[in-house]
């Protein structure tokens, strides 16, 4: 995937927006993909998944990839 604002960062976040780290995965990132899956799911007990939700879409849409 391109860099910041690409196509492929668009399709991440919209993942996301459905499925907590689901964008992250797409991006080849694994474990930040489990964490923050694993973190929305404990926290939507104490109804602050929200926060680890929107905090994955953005992160989906806002990434870069380091150039080797």
């Amino acid at each position: 995937m391109s860099g910041q604002g690409s196509a492929g960062n668009i399709i991440a976040a919209l993942c996301s927006f459905f499925i907590p780290g689901l964008g992250q995965l797409l991006q080849g990132r694994l474990l930040m993909a489990i964490f923050q899956f694993c973190l929305a799911a404990v926290l939507w007990f104490f109804l602050l998944g929200w926060l680890v939700h929107l905090w994955s879409i953005l992160d989906a849409a806002w990434w870069k990839p380091k150039l080797a």
